[in-house]
């Protein structure tokens, strides 16, 4: 009777945490990678190079760093994830990082998401990411302008506008002026005045 041999898969793809193709491909390129993880609260970016020991995290931004900068508004929003991303870039052009290759790990890559609202943000804050024009959030999505319209449909709706921005109204903030929250935020994280 002949037996077969199985190869068991190294523990991390059996727990769909790691997708080792994926992962090949990117390492071989020899490019730090920009890796973008999120959370119900926040949204991280890094700048990881790859070495024989392990990985090396060269430059990271979350978006908690921003409430500091001035930021009253959510930390897991598009506009949230495209300032974090101007401040990975703006860190990462401080250690003479040029270049990076997206690792978005095993979230499904929708175009116009928060993913690639942190890739506009790096694109933007001058670092070379390559990527397709297409699957980048809209101007309109990275300064929160659906978020303002949202919520000045809601004004005539007095309790439900409440209960839906009940956190920014808590900072004194108001929804429709998030467009201009992102573009003076953003004016502080690049450094002109």
């Amino acid at each position: 009777m002949a037996t077969k041999t199985y190869t068991v898969q190294y523990r991390r793809k059996r727990e769909g945490k790691t997708n080792y193709k994926k992962r090949l491909r990117l390492l071989l390129s020899g490019t730090p990678r920009l890796v973008i993880r999120r959370s119900l609260r926040n949204i991280t970016a890094q700048v990881i190079q790859f070495s024989q020991k392990g990985d090396v995290v060269l430059v990271t931004a979350t978006s908690k760093e921003l409430p500091s900068l001035g930021w009253g508004y959510g930390t897991s929003n598009c506009p949230a994830a495209y300032l974090t991303g101007l401040l990975l870039a703006k860190k990462a052009k401080e250690k003479k990082i040029t270049e990076l290759i997206v690792d978005a790990g095993l979230y499904p890559s929708t175009p116009q998401s928060r993913i690639y609202a942190v890739v506009k943000g790096c694109v933007e804050g001058g670092i070379q990411v390559p990527c397709d024009k297409e699957v980048l959030p809209s101007d309109d999505r990275v300064l929160g302008r659906h978020i303002a319209g949202y919520g000045q449909s809601l004004q005539t709706k007095k309790d439900l506008y409440q209960k839906q921005f009940s956190s920014y109204l808590a900072n004194n903030k108001n929804p429709t002026d998030m467009p201009s929250a992102v573009s003076s935020l953003k004016t502080v994280i690049s450094g002109k005045k």
